[in-house]
């Protein structure tokens, strides 16, 4: 590898992580970090977040569900989430392990009953499911590609959020 390859593989920083990592090691506390977003309503079913510095990021429900169809809703969005968090983890584990993406894609999908949404039954609201369908070009061996995979499903935060029981609270102001 050259000296380029390694500062940058798949367009990861490896100063920046490895940096972070030493942090890390260094005092465990560096570890802990919070995250947030701020929710603004803009009347019907249209809202939008705002996350640190950047734009606003809108949101709308499909007309057929009374929207006006103008921005993902906020369930498109967590599939979103979801994917992107995923990709961040198939660069960032594959990158430590010296494999080069050629391309990388990740379909998701999942099946919601709108029926407890709606207030016409109880139970579960959210999704019953949710598939990922990860297609990966490189030119790592199979086994290479079979461990990071499993590496990435390990270690999603997101992917792990979904899946377990995280407490929520919501309260009013």
């Amino acid at each position: 590898m050259t000296t380029e390859t390694q500062a940058q593989l798949n367009g990861v920083n490896l100063a920046a992580v490895g940096a972070l990592v030493e942090a890390i090691q260094f005092d465990a506390a560096n570890a802990r970090t919070t995250w947030a977003a701020h929710v603004t309503w803009n009347g019907a079913f249209a809202s939008e977040s705002k996350v640190r510095g950047f734009q606003p990021v809108p949101s709308d429900e499909p007309a057929a569900l009374g929207g006006t169809d103008q921005a993902p809703n906020p369930v498109e969005q967590l599939l979103g989430a979801l994917g992107n968090c995923l990709a961040v983890g198939y660069a960032a584990n594959a990158t430590v392990a010296g494999i080069a993406i050629d391309e990388l894609s990740i379909h998701l999908k999942g099946d919601i009953d709108l029926r407890v949404f709606l207030g016409l039954a109880e139970g579960h609201a959210g999704f019953d499911s949710i598939t990922a369908t990860v297609r990966l070009k490189s030119a790592a061996d199979p086994e290479q590609l079979a461990a990071l995979h499993q590496r990435v499903q390990a270690s999603s935060p997101v992917g792990h959020t979904l899946t377990g029981a995280v407490p929520v609270t919501i309260t009013p102001a």
